[in-house]
């Protein structure tokens, strides 16, 4: 039986709701207490319990450690290396060492990415369980119940207690810690069973007294409510086993996971020989002598190591679980997981055609491989994507359903740097324009995206802040088209071509499974003028086929001929002995959060590449001002494509062509 605090309260708030529950369509006090009981059930299971079910059914599980880079384009690469990961198998968790935030309570990019930025990046985009880093050492009470408070708001729920530096020297401040314990202490005083608690395990070393000395300090923190226990590295399996048999010699009963370190470098294992209080044995380095000049042969021995190691902890019987050391690198890591069949390939059968006409967001499998149907706005930015439905229970499946039910989460200030580009400024600033004196200036560099051909300062643009990959192979037929409205002032940023009937196996414009045939909609989506949105709004009058959404970047104009509570199928596909699948929609309501963030990627990511005050910064925040973002849909898709069409007779009433 689950108690819950204040459940009659609870209880009570909710009847007073209610003028009368006895009302006929009204709610009874017995279906209250089905309604509280399904709340409880549906709280998120601790990680803790979740260790100890798989421990209990024999189920072995695996967590990754990694650390927050220094710089915003470092962050940018670990969510990819998390979201690669991801796609290949599943670790129970990920450990985020620790970098303290100046200001926890704030979304707002600060100077580097903190531990908090980097877990909630992950939590949000991959649905990734979460174990933050908090060292006893260096913090003050207060910065941990301000950073726990904050880890709370954002779902994280798991935390290991380090000890950090300079523990020799306890009592130093009046606010801070003496030992790891008086943390794990703190922990539970101020915030219960909020939190999973995990602590250091110290393994076996020369100096007896002071591993004795060690093993003690970890029964106090155990007794102090610490839940498990994860290892230091070592580099024989058979430490390991001593150390677990001398934690059971001190009553320490609790989950214990090994943690492997994986062999990168041999001027960096022996400067953690010396540095530390790791036992690194000697016939190691003897065999690693020979190879110490050649990174890649020492490389390769240690994911040999590590995953020897792996086996033989996992086949003792006495290990269910394991925690790797990733360095913020995936090569190692991927190859152990191989090696131990953990690491799943993608299906040969289907790599080569697409599941769904969307570029696919990682971790699939964390949403139940369920969902079926998207708006098309998100096509190009599927990780933005998911952080904005992260807390969704179910996904849309077989159809988009009721617009107004669609509820998507705020994207974050940190989401848009961590989602940004992995390439630096300067890279940045030679693609995109190292000086901006006009939007003819920004007009020039979409074209050069658009064919392949160098900007004026003799680079290829790559992306845009919209579009991170390359040309999707439907648009190259018709980017002529394309190079021609956005050189005058039509900056498009997302389009497919009307399809009737293709074949799913269709090398373009095939998706899904074979024998089935698939159909599109004309659409395109653009940043323009007013001016130009004033005439294409007239234009648009004679072609009644045609649906329309014009909004500015505050939302005050905003123009539509759609049911605003309805959206539009776009793509649909006709498979054999299954119903019609529509993945992909136009949303009127969805829009209005996707124009937020699409307006943002103006200020966010191309114009913070340039000194404020300056003339580009300025030519930037112009059209963030006032461009107005402008989808078009032509709903005949048999007759063609006429969107093109209707924006040259736009162009020509107003005599730019």
């Amino acid at each position: 039986m689950i108690r819950v605090p204040g459940l009659v309260t609870a209880i009570c708030n909710k009847i007073t709701a209610y003028d009368d529950i006895s009302t006929p369509g009204h709610c009874t006090f017995d279906s209250l207490l089905k309604s509280m009981a399904s709340e409880v059930d549906s709280r998120p299971q601790k990680l803790i319990d979740i260790i100890k079910e798989k421990i209990e059914n024999n189920n072995q599980f695996f967590s990754l450690e990694f650390y927050p880079p220094k710089t915003f384009n470092g962050a940018t690469n670990l969510m990819g290396i998390i979201g690669r990961l991801n796609e290949h198998c599943t670790p129970l968790f990920c450990n985020i060492t620790w970098k303290p935030s100046q200001d926890p309570m704030s979304d707002k990019c600060q100077q580097e990415p903190s531990t908090l930025l980097v877990s909630a990046a992950a939590k949000d985009l991959y649905g990734q369980d979460i174990m933050i880093h908090i060292p006893s050492a260096n913090t003050t009470k207060s910065q941990v119940v301000e950073h726990l408070i904050r880890a709370k708001d954002l779902g994280i729920r798991s935390v290991l207690a380090v000890r950090g530096q300079e523990e020799e020297s306890p009592g130093l401040r009046d606010d801070g810690f003496d030992y790891t314990v008086d943390l794990v202490k703190l922990i539970k005083t101020e915030f219960g069973d909020d939190f999973t608690v995990g602590v250091v395990g110290y393994l076996a070393s020369s100096n007896v007294e002071s591993y004795e000395e060690d093993l003690k300090h970890l029964k106090e923190e155990v007794d102090a409510g610490a839940d498990l226990i994860i290892t230091q590295m070592f580099f024989e399996v058979k430490t390991f086993f001593k150390f677990k048999e001398d934690c059971q010699r001190f009553g320490i009963n609790v989950p214990i996971i090994p943690a492997i370190f994986p062999i990168q470098n041999f001027n960096s294992l022996r400067q953690l020989k010396r540095s530390s209080r790791v036992d690194i044995p000697q016939w190691l380095l003897d065999i690693l002598t020979p190879m110490k000049d050649d990174d890649t042969a020492v490389i390769n021995y240690g994911i040999k190591y590590a995953a020897e190691m792996c086996k033989q902890l996992l086949e003792s019987g006495q290990v269910h679980g394991l925690h790797l050391y990733t360095l913020n690198r995936e090569t190692s890591v991927s190859e152990i997981l191989k090696k131990l069949c953990i690491y799943h390939m993608t299906d040969e059968q289907d790599s080569g055609l697409r599941k769904f006409p969307w570029m696919p967001g990682p971790a699939l499998a964390r949403r139940g491989r369920m969902e079926h149907v998207r708006p098309i706005f998100w096509t190009s930015r599927p990780r933005s994507y998911m952080i904005r439905t992260s807390d969704w229970d179910e996904y849309p499946n077989g159809r988009w359903g009721d617009s107004s039910a669609a509820s998507f989460g705020e994207l974050k200030d940190y989401h848009l740097a961590l989602l940004g580009t992995h390439k630096s400024q300067q890279e940045l600033l030679n693609m995109w324009g190292r000086e901006l004196n006009s939007v003819e200036d920004v007009c020039e560099i979409f074209v050069c995206y658009l064919t392949g051909k160098k900007n004026r300062h003799g680079f290829q643009v790559t992306e845009l802040p919209w579009n991170q990959d390359e040309l999707a192979p439907e648009t190259l037929p018709f980017v002529d088209k394309l190079a021609h409205i956005n050189k005058h002032g039509i900056l498009t940023i997302n389009s497919q071509p009307n399809v009737n009937a293709a074949p799913s196996t269709d090398p373009v414009a095939g998706w899904g499974r074979p024998g089935g045939y698939v159909f599109q909609k004309a659409y395109l989506e653009f940043f323009t003028s007013e001016e130009i949105v004033m005439c294409l709004y007239e234009v648009l009058q004679d072609f009644p086929l045609v649906n329309y959404h014009m909004v500015n970047f505050s939302g005050k104009e905003d123009a539509t001929n759609a049911n605003v509570y309805s959206s539009i199928a776009v793509t649909w596909g006709v498979f054999p002995g299954s119903e019609i699948i529509q993945p992909t929609v136009v949303d009127p309501i969805a829009y209005q959060f996707w124009k937020d963030e699409a307006f943002a990627l103006w200020k966010h990511q191309w114009g913070s590449i340039y000194p404020e005050k300056s003339k580009s910064r300025e030519v930037i925040d112009t059209i963030h001002s006032t461009y107005y973002l402008v989808n078009l849909v032509d709903n005949d898709y048999v007759a063609g494509n006429q969107l093109f069409d209707i924006l040259d007779i736009v162009l020509k009433k107003l005599g730019k062509i």
